[in-house]
């Protein structure tokens, strides 16, 4: 069945501002610029302010829900599942989650490519997979356990070659593995953030962008109110401004009055996620989860590509060979081979009707999962 207009604009704006999201956030990791008092120029490291932007962003989905809920409410031919009442608390805990998982990996965005930063991130299927097993009580497939370990060994290869890519300096190549096993780190967060969702957040019949929004909500509060004694608390190697502090707000905005274009490359940040969170529940809604998956994909080919066109990274074939397996594992966790044989053998692809769901009523992705 061809696509729509609709479900074609749907499918551009997923790709393209889930590409600016995390190439936004590089851009700004890259610039260079004195702080506060006529301090020498630095790298702009301040991965928990830009993870408050982002938080942001986030709450912007709350106005797109009540923008969709006025107009269903003005069209009575518009569906819209009906709102349960339910404790907005019960976000608080995976908002938690949210906002260590993410100030996690924009550290360590600073010590790593852009490109093997989005690579890594499918580590999420791991984590996930064991931890919906070990606390929801599902049993995964044979397809999905050789999903999980596709996903181990192209996660072996994208680290591998990603050292390899950065042997002229041992300084680089220990940021680089640093940055590395951070990003394995929150993704294990982020597991637990789905599967809290999947516990907690699913069976009250919340709208995934109201759900995007109140966890946007209680992350920009409680990270933005850390930003205090952040600014005190003695952070040493793994700190990016003057003081050697945890984060110092007021030396980002030093810097991005220096340097104007950070605040452009912020400000494409935080407006990114919203648009991708829209975009890719809307996809998963009008088209299905595994289209939405392969969307996902082609955005790891767009900033990997970009990121060599703009002289971020080195190129090293190893690269491909760890994409090509991570992209089968995720293929495998997320039944993309019975879809693919069911359309070799023109036969009606399984659980066809549950595919819309896949993405909002399971563990494998986190609702905001765009950070």
């Amino acid at each position: 069945m061809a696509w729509t207009k609709y479900q074609l604009f749907l499918a551009g704006l997923m790709l393209v501002t889930g590409s600016i999201n995390t190439l936004s956030a590089k851009w700004a990791d890259n610039f260079v610029a004195p702080g506060c008092g006529g301090s020498q120029e630095h790298s702009f490291q301040h991965p928990f302010l830009q993870a408050v932007g982002m938080f942001l962003g986030e709450i912007s989905c709350l106005a797109a829900f009540y923008l969709l809920r006025c107009r269903a409410a003005g069209h009575p031919d518009t569906s819209m599942d009906p709102q349960q009442p339910f404790n907005p608390l019960l976000f608080l805990p995976p908002a938690l989650c949210d906002m260590t998982g993410t100030s996690i990996m924009y550290v360590a965005l600073n010590m790593t490519s852009a490109s093997s930063f989005q690579m890594l991130r499918g580590a999420v299927i791991i984590f996930t997979g064991l931890f919906s097993v070990t606390f929801l009580g599902r049993r995964l497939a044979l397809s999905q356990w050789l999903g999980i370990l596709a996903t181990i060994a192209g996660l072996v290869v994208v680290g591998l070659a990603d050292l390899l890519s950065r042997h002229d300096s041992q300084h680089k190549l220990s940021e680089v593995i640093t940055g590395d096993l951070l990003i394995i780190m929150a993704q294990i967060i982020v597991s637990i953030q789905m599967v809290l969702e999947e516990k907690f957040v699913y069976k009250h019949n919340v709208h995934p962008l109201r759900a995007v929004g109140t966890e946007g909500l209680f992350g920009f509060v409680i990270l933005f109110l850390l930003l205090v004694p952040m600014f005190y608390i003695p952070a040493g190697s793994f700190s990016g401004n003057p003081r050697g502090t945890l984060e110092d707000a007021l030396d980002a905005f030093c810097q991005v009055g220096q340097q104007p274009l950070i605040a452009l490359a912020l400000l494409g940040n935080s407006s990114s996620i919203a648009f991708f969170n829209f975009a890719g529940i809307s996809i998963t809604k009008e088209l299905s989860a595994t289209t939405r998956m392969v969307l996902d994909s082609l955005r790891t080919i767009a900033i990997w590509a970009l990121s060599l066109m703009l002289g971020w990274e080195a190129f090293h074939p190893l690269q491909i060979l760890g994409f090509l397996i991570l992209l089968t594992g995720t293929a495998l966790y997320n039944g993309l081979h019975r879809l693919l044989l069911s359309r070799l053998s023109r036969g009606r692809p399984p659980a066809e009707e549950g595919e819309h769901e896949r993405l909002l009523g399971g563990p494998r992705t986190a609702i905001n999962d765009a950070s």
